[in-house]
């Protein structure tokens, strides 16, 4: 078995992430659910046979010291991956993120035509929040494209790992990606800001470290646009204010509240018909009221913003699960199992029973 072999018979099935396993046939997840394919069994031998087949000397190294390896490949046939390798039972195996090939439009990806407006600011931070596998990276990519294609300026990235090459447009793009060319984001974030740049791209703000230098260069002149593992607009906010010391919250309050432009937490939820994902989003976007809430640290507030909100766009994440299930892209018991407050969608449904 070739790993270009299952490179391909991902891309053909249209699989947005592929798992190899001992003891499994290679797995796809495809719209969303997991999908054994046909063929034998996979044994530790021809995982670990795959495993040296794709690494180089030194990352072989980096796995025996390690034990774990993240980074990506691009396949000159079948574009680019995201591979991470692991171990269990003390054999190697794989989980294979297949990267999209072009930037998907707006209209594509569903995207809210407010966060356009986003993206001309001089300055600012935008956050990107969702769990893992609902498209944050995506809609980055999106971002980053839309300034490429807009703005005469300077972007850098700093991802972990790179999964899609823009390539220069109107601005210049230096994607940094995280082991490869620098070795953490906090410290790749203080060299960044001595690169010139004006728009900065963090794959995942993780930490104190990164998530401070990101309002700093946010709040110094610089457009901010940076993903975090967060489910919806106030467990944001209360995440970023709560890696700070108690003696710095006041300070960060303020920071915040300044700098933020606008949030929009995802979800991708399966459609009526089973053969693809919708997005359903909440977006906040930041006007008087919000960065007052911000300020106050009242952040409990922003839910009853963001609904007396939607003539400027914003909405909360049962609106948007609503109008999905509304325009029959998603079934009732999908946006039940979605949303946050289940005893107000039976009532506005009249299924108090179901």
């Amino acid at each position: 078995m070739k790993f270009a072999q299952l490179l391909e018979a991902a891309r053909k099935n249209k699989a947005s992430d592929m798992h190899l396993v001992v003891g499994l046939p290679p797995a796809l997840r495809v719209n969303g659910e997991i999908i054994m394919a046909k063929g034998q069994e996979l044994t530790s031998d021809t995982l670990r046979a795959l495993v040296n087949e794709i690494l180089a000397d030194k990352q072989k190294n980096v796995l025996r010291d390690e034990m774990q390896l993240c980074f990506s490949m691009n396949n000159e046939m079948y574009g680019r991956f995201r591979i991470s390798i692991y171990h269990r039972g003390g054999h190697p195996e794989m989980a294979v993120r297949i990267c999209n090939q072009e930037i998907q439009g707006k209209k594509t990806l569903r995207l809210p035509d407010e966060i356009d407006s986003w993206l001309s600011k001089p300055s600012g931070l935008i956050l990107i929040t969702g769990p893992t596998g609902v498209g944050k990276t995506t809609t980055m990519n999106y971002m980053i494209d839309y300034v490429n294609s807009n703005r005469r300026c300077k972007i850098v990235t700093i991802e972990d790992p790179v999964e899609f090459i823009h390539p220069h447009k109107n601005a210049i793009v230096i994607q940094q990606e995280l082991f490869t060319d620098v070795l953490s984001f906090p410290s790749a974030l203080v060299h960044v800001l001595r690169q010139d740049p004006d728009v900065i791209a963090i794959g995942e703000m993780r930490d104190y470290e990164t998530i401070s230098t990101a309002l700093t260069a946010a709040e110094t002149g610089h457009l901010v646009i940076a993903t975090l593992h967060t489910p919806d607009v106030s467990q944001t906010m209360e995440r970023i204010i709560g890696v700070y010391p108690p003696s710095q919250q006041s300070q960060v309050l303020v920071q915040l509240a300044n700098s933020l432009q606008g949030v929009i937490s995802q979800q991708l939820v399966q459609t009526v018909d089973l053969k693809s994902r919708a997005l359903a989003y909440e977006l906040m976007i930041c006007n008087t009221a919000v960065r007052n809430v911000i300020r106050s640290n009242e952040c409990y507030k922003l839910k009853s913003i963001l609904e007396t909100g939607s003539s400027l766009g914003m909405q909360t994440m049962d609106t948007s699960l609503m109008n999905l299930y509304e325009k029959g892209m998603i079934s009732y018991d999908t946006m039940l199992s979605r949303c946050a407050n289940q005893d107000e969608i039976r009532k506005k449904y009249n299924k108090n029973n179901v």
